[in-house]
């Protein structure tokens, strides 16, 4: 799929970085196959593809892996909560960033 294609374009620049997979159970199932091949792994993946076809897979397997994840179990998911989660992280990260 694109989404598998553009994740096997990202694999070389997500070293160290945050991955978020809201719409296609295709990508993240790319990602966890490309840091199964060797490819080096994110610093974590929010990983909340939607669907009825292989997103609660896709969602369970990121759940077998040893990289940091944020996930909904389950066929619910999407763009929106991705970017809601991304945003949360990033607060956090700020106020953390903050403390004496």
């Amino acid at each position: 799929t694109r989404a598998a294609a553009g994740m096997e374009q990202l694999a070389a620049c997500w070293a160290g970085g945050l991955v978020a997979v809201g719409t296609a159970p295709t990508a993240l199932l790319a990602l966890l196959d490309l840091v199964d091949a060797g490819h080096p792994p994110p610093a974590a993946v929010v990983g909340v593809p939607v669907g009825f076809v292989g997103a609660a897979e896709a969602k369970a397997e990121l759940c077998r892996r040893a990289i940091p994840y944020l996930t909904v179990l389950g066929t619910r998911g999407g763009a929106a909560l991705a970017a809601a989660a991304v945003n949360a992280l990033a607060g956090l990260a700020l106020a953390q960033a903050r403390l004496p």
